[in-house]
């Protein structure tokens, strides 16, 4: 099980992530002059292991993971799915992720052909800011951390328009 932190600074969006013992594994770092369209995954010795970025030109919101410099996925919400959120991560072949649930409370699953990859629940936690992601035995763990950060950046995308607009 992986914890995410978001923390708040005054020149972007940093989130730490850790395993149940407080062990930094990941620190994602929110690119301020991207106007947070990007997010650049780095592990405890300061390398960049993966990266999220917002594709601008697209019919509907997706970001790009990539993992060592390559292409790893497309996450992209679905446009209309009444009741619940939606995004599926689209990876090079037949294996596509599909993220389904109450994203916005971090409540969700991630399923692959119906059969449960990973969960993401913040219940466990009284701090607003801290949510645990449990991904399951053999699954590629940084693939589906970089996507459900995705998530998070399209959420957080999604609610600065509407209060803007």
């Amino acid at each position: 099980m992986y914890l995410i932190r978001e923390r708040f600074l005054g020149l972007g969006d940093d989130f730490d992530i850790t395993d149940e013992q407080g062990r930094a594994v990941l620190r994602v770092d929110g690119k301020v002059l991207s106007l947070r369209d990007r997010l650049v995954l780095r592990d405890p010795e300061g390398r960049v292991v993966a990266e999220v970025t917002r594709k601008v030109v697209a019919l509907r919101p997706t970001y790009r993971v990539t993992i060592d410099g390559r292409p790893a996925a497309d996450v992209r919400r679905h446009l209309f799915t009444p009741f619940r959120d939606r995004f599926t991560i689209d990876v090079p072949g037949p294996d596509d992720l599909e993220i389904t649930g109450d994203l916005i409370d971090h409540e969700f699953v991630v399923e692959r052909g119906g059969q449960r990859v990973a969960t993401a629940t913040r219940k466990l936690f009284r701090l607003r800011d801290t949510y645990a992601v449990d991904i399951g035995d053999g699954e590629d763990e940084l693939l589906v951390l970089a996507a459900v950060l995705a998530v998070d950046l399209a959420q957080q995308r999604e609610r600065g328009e509407h209060e803007d607009g």
